[in-house]
């Protein structure tokens, strides 16, 4: 699933220790945009991503792609919306739809012209067996 919206507050760092070794979280609140005349406001949770949330600030827009888990636990049900990828709006990708693939990440922009074919004759091949 994702979202757009503006980093609103960036709670500080939780971290701990388990059987599995260290791990750190961090709740970035957004506000999301919406077709709703009142804002929306989505807590997200950075878990083990440090270095993400450094790359964040407030004010800025994002888009922003989300897990959403419940579980429960003793009887009560908690809701968990995980960030997996964050994008910078001005940065963002082109959707798949406008037929554009943005470039793979460090890989240099192509310093040559795009080559168009021109006055090209398309024939039909029928290789159909019926």
């Amino acid at each position: 699933m994702e979202f757009e919206g503006t980093v609103f507050k960036i709670m500080p760092a939780t971290s701990g220790q388990s059987a599995r070794g260290a791990w750190q979280r961090q709740e970035v609140i957004f506000d999301m945009k919406s077709q709703s005349q009142y804002p929306r406001k989505i807590c997200v949770t950075f878990f083990n991503k440090p270095e993400e949330v450094a790359r964040l600030s407030v004010g800025v827009e994002y888009n922003v792609s989300i897990d959403i888990e419940s579980r429960e636990y003793n009887g009560k049900w908690y809701t968990d919306v995980r960030a997996w990828r964050i994008v910078a709006k001005e940065q963002a990708a082109p959707s798949p739809a406008s037929g554009i693939n943005p470039p793979a990440y460090n890989s240099p922009m192509p310093t040559q012209e795009p080559v168009y074919a021109q006055n090209v004759a398309v024939q039909e091949v029928d290789d159909l067996p019926f």
